[in-house]
């Protein structure tokens, strides 16, 4: 008698040829039930919509998507009040287009006093001394600057210093006006 000897590639379950064909047909299958499915998806996600003649892309609808949602309207009357944080706030994170522009009513000209300069252009940083700015009244914070002369301090509220923008941001005052608000505000800190 013959002893039968056995392969080790017969013996194993892997490599046997009909169990790999099986398993070829089978991946086969899974794959092209996979890519039907998400043909499917991808087909009645977009087109139902507009199907059911709910038009998804139209202009109207693109346009009410990307329409915002609020609208800021500031009262030109109402007094400004600076927030809480605003002192603290960097030279930078207040930019000349920040301040709020001058009052109807209230752009001073040649002949205004000082005063209604100082509300509708100048309390914005000086009220509460944003970015560094001297704050209204305070002798300490004005001492110094005070003392280099009106002509210095006429020149840095026109041409502008540090973080204030020139004439405050207020480009259509008249410079007489600027400088009869620079006045103002010298003259409450002395």
């Amino acid at each position: 008698m013959s002893q039968h000897h056995h392969d080790p590639i017969e013996d194993n379950i892997d490599t046997h040829p009909v169990k790999l064909a099986i398993g070829v047909v089978i991946g086969a299958v899974a794959l092209i039930i996979a890519i039907i499915l998400v043909v499917k998806l991808a087909v009645s996600s977009y087109g139902s919509r507009e199907m059911k003649g709910e038009a998804v892309m139209s202009e109207k609808a693109v346009a009410d998507r990307l329409a915002p949602v609020a609208k800021v309207s500031v009262d030109a009357n109402a007094p400004s009040a600076p927030a809480a944080g605003a002192a603290a706030a960097p030279a930078a994170a207040m930019p000349a287009a920040a301040i709020p522009p001058a009052a109807p009513g209230k752009t001073a000209d040649a002949g205004s006093s000082g005063k209604s300069t100082y509300d509708s252009a100048c309390v914005a940083c000086h009220g509460a001394g944003v970015a560094g700015a001297p704050k209204f009244g305070d002798k300490a914070a004005w001492a110094p600057r005070v003392a280099q002369g009106k002509a210095t301090l006429h020149a840095s509220a026109l041409k502008g210093k540090g973080a204030m923008p020139p004439k405050g941001g207020q480009a259509q005052l008249p410079d007489e006006a600027v400088k009869a608000a620079v006045d103002y505000m010298v003259a409450a800190a002395k």
